[in-house]
């Protein structure tokens, strides 16, 4: 995806710019009815009072104040339950619910309809053929707000819940893993390594590298003749002086100033991290939510044995990041390192193995998942896989007080275990 494309992209998951939109469609349609009044046959019913009409519309302005005030407290109060039931890093998610954002510009725009059709019906704009398609766009607007409030209040029941929150991060986490694996090296090749005496391309400010426009670097190296060296992925924090990108020549003294402004360009960086291409992020939050239900204060192992589960789901999809090895360059002239197996078992399993020390429920599902898992992909997935087992078996068996907890964890490891 371009860089121009993934900030259209995160502008389209903005609440403001969808409820302006609608906002602007229920100005319009209150305008429109004034305005197509002579398009109308004389033969139409339109004997409609303005009282009627103007009833109708001040029930809807007065009806979706409140209730656009109401949903917004709910929709405040689900991210506050978020935040502290699950991870803050999930209200981005419930922030951008696609439903959500569609109900509130609905009402709002409900709402601003009203509105004006109040004061162009107040100024006699409406003649009768005006007033007879305000009042069919009137009921059309009233059906589309029944149907809003009965989505609503279905959607509310499970909005900003555990589990719901939980299943919206593990889709987000699915996305941005099949997504790679569909670009295993985000549409270049594979970086096998740097170039030796290469041209360091440094960060210009201190943050996370959230979109590489592999495009727009294909473009550039083109133009320059020399391959790209991608250095950091998505997700890495940089600072001022870490290398982003490697050219194997030193560009001229001419050329380097404007060549590095197009370099840093192609590479967005910000404050926080993003789902889009950056997997290990997805997995480290669903970690999250698995590790704050096993703190004293949540005490909830059930929901960390969800997560696990969640999670062995996710790493069963990296375990076909062996055959995608051989998918053709889509920028062949832009090298990009491969994500490291091992570090996606650490950002999904260590913190879980860490926190469910002590508890025998949860390391039981925890060794099981990551044996089933070392029985799949490639020797570097399965190593990786086992690495993680044992690694989460030597903290429980230094954190479980009782003998019979540590034999039945050794047992998983034999014959038949």
């Amino acid at each position: 995806m371009s860089r121009w494309r993934w900030i259209l992209n995160r502008l389209g998951k903005r609440l403001w710019l969808r409820a302006t939109l609608i906002g602007l469609l229920g100005v319009a349609a209150a305008i429109m009815a004034a305005l197509v009044e002579r398009y109308i046959p004389w033969d139409l019913p339109t004997n409609i009072g303005a009282d009627a009409v103007g009833t109708i519309l001040n029930i809807i302005a007065s009806s979706m104040l409140a209730v656009t005030t109401f949903s917004l407290s709910v929709m405040t109060a689900a991210f506050g339950a978020a935040t502290t039931n699950v991870t803050p890093r999930a209200t981005r998610l419930l922030i951008e619910d696609r439903l959500t954002q569609t109900v509130l510009s609905t009402f709002i725009g409900a709402f601003l309809f009203g509105i004006v059709g109040i004061v162009v019906l107040s100024t006699g704009a409406y003649g009768d053929r005006g007033r007879f398609v305000l009042f069919v766009i009137t009921v059309g607007v009233i059906v589309l707000i029944v149907a809003s409030l009965l989505r609503w209040i279905d959607h509310l029941t499970r909005f900003g819940r555990v589990g719901e929150t939980t299943a919206r991060v593990e889709q987000a986490a699915e996305r941005s893993i099949v997504d790679r694996l569909g670009a295993p090296y985000l549409g270049g090749r594979r970086m096998v390594d740097l170039p030796a005496n290469g041209y360091p391309i440094t960060a210009p400010v201190i943050g996370y590298v959230q979109h590489i426009d592999v495009g727009a670097l294909q473009t550039i190296a083109e133009d320059i003749d020399q391959d790209i060296y991608v250095d950091a992925l998505p997700g890495t924090f940089v600072y001022s002086d870490t290398p982003v990108a490697w050219l194997a020549e030193a560009p001229t003294e001419e050329e380097s100033p404007e060549l590095q402004e197009r370099l840093l360009k192609a590479i967005t960086i910000g404050t926080e991290r993003s789902f889009d291409q950056d997997p290990r992020f997805a997995l480290s939050v669903m970690s999250e939510i698995g590790s704050r239900a096993l703190s004293p204060a949540t005490n909830d192992p059930g929901t960390a044995i969800d997560v696990i589960g969640r999670m062995t789901r996710l790493m069963s999809l990296w375990a076909a990041s062996c055959e995608s090895a051989d998918i053709e360059p889509v920028y062949p002239r832009v090298h990009v390192p491969a994500l490291r197996t091992d570090d996606l078992f650490e950002d999904a399993f260590m913190l879980l193995g860490r926190d469910g020390a002590g508890l025998i429920e949860v390391q039981l599902r925890l060794q099981k998942s990551l044996l089933a898992l070392s029985r799949w992909g490639d020797s570097a997935y399965r190593a990786a896989a086992l690495a993680m087992a044992h690694e989460a078996r030597d903290r429980a068996e230094a954190a479980l007080t009782l003998e019979a907890d540590r034999a039945r964890l050794r047992a998983l490891y034999m014959p038949g275990g």
